[in-house]
């Protein structure tokens, strides 16, 4: 049997679900939902077991990476799970305003400051390692500039328009991409030259094509990321920030970190390659530093070390 590409595996939601969730938010709050949510999770856990073994796989490697030898148990598998259902909750409270300033710490808070005072846009490369959608929302309470967000599933439609409902004053836009093509970087040309920011994931390998991705070493192992994103960058020849939020489990604030990596990429079609493998790597390592210290915090549920180039993969959804 094939192995899937990450875009073909079965989402495990759907819109009446998570309708659900905000209503049951909504009325018992945060620890009152939890005790409905923690049998949902458990059940996910028990017949996910694609999603399992990506977890346990992905916990083997960081404690490989970190030289940590001990065994990852069913209970870490849970506690990972139980991070991603968490992450969703953290969406909610955050477009609701729950999340205040005292909850927030800034890494490198001046550029955003610096940033937001300059006309002159930006892309944000993210990534599916802690909560981006988070990051989003809390910005708006610092930043005039409108953010575009390209998103490559219906799923993450689905959920962001039932978050847009919930503070309809996000001036958040959605863009739902399945290829970037020259239609698609004209477009997010011209809104940052209006100063707009345009936030993508850059830990995603290509929907339809496994031809444009790069292998370059992740936690100790070759691992393959799109070059979509970077080549994007480059298109856009703006400022180019990596873009983490990461929560701590003991004093639960949320560290929102922003790296400037480079005030314009310049990708000539002759060494294209070459640069191509160099900024990725540089953004690898960046997300493996994160993932390292942050690993329940991992919300990629798939063999993310699988060869792109052999994966099953395409646009059609799963029946």
């Amino acid at each position: 049997m094939a192995v899937k590409h990450w875009s073909k595996m079965q989402e495990r939601g759907n819109f009446l679900g998570i309708q659900i969730l905000l209503f049951a938010h909504k009325v018992l709050g945060r620890k009152g939902l939890w005790v409905i949510l923690f049998p949902v999770v458990c059940y996910l856990f028990i017949t996910g077991k694609v999603a399992r073994a990506a977890s346990k796989q992905f916990l083997v490697q960081v404690n490989n990476y970190n030289n940590v030898e001990r065994k990852v148990t069913f209970k870490q598998q849970l506690m990972h799970f139980c991070s991603f259902a968490d992450s969703a909750l953290d969406k909610i409270d955050g477009w609701l305003g729950r999340i205040s300033k005292k909850d927030i710490q800034y890494t490198n808070e001046q550029l955003f400051i610096d940033l937001n005072e300059q006309q002159q846009g930006a892309i944000f490369i993210g990534s599916h390692l802690g909560n981006l959608e988070v990051c989003r929302a809390l910005s708006q309470h610092r930043s005039s500039k409108k953010i575009n967000v390209l998103v490559f599933t219906h799923h993450a439609v689905e959920f962001n328009k039932m978050l847009k409902k919930i503070n309809p004053a996000v001036s958040v836009n959605l863009i739902q991409v399945s290829d970037m093509g020259p239609d698609l970087a004209i477009l997010l040309k011209d809104k940052v030259e209006q100063g707009e920011i345009v936030v993508i994931v850059g830990d995603r390998t290509s929907a339809t094509t496994g031809e444009r991705s790069t292998c370059v070493e992740f936690l100790g192992k070759p691992a393959s990321f799109s070059q979509g994103p970077f080549i994007l960058a480059a298109l856009l020849d703006c400022p180019v920030y990596f873009l983490f939020c990461l929560k701590d489990k003991k004093t639960k604030k949320y560290h929102v970190i922003f790296e400037h990596y480079s005030q314009t990429l310049k990708i000539p079609r002759s060494q294209r390659q070459g640069l191509l493998t160099t900024v990725i790597t540089d953004f690898s390592a960046r997300l493996g530093f994160y993932a390292a210290r942050y690993p329940y915090q991992w919300f990629n549920f798939y063999d993310f070390w699988q060869n792109d180039q052999q994966v099953e993969r395409s646009n059609a959804k799963e029946k």
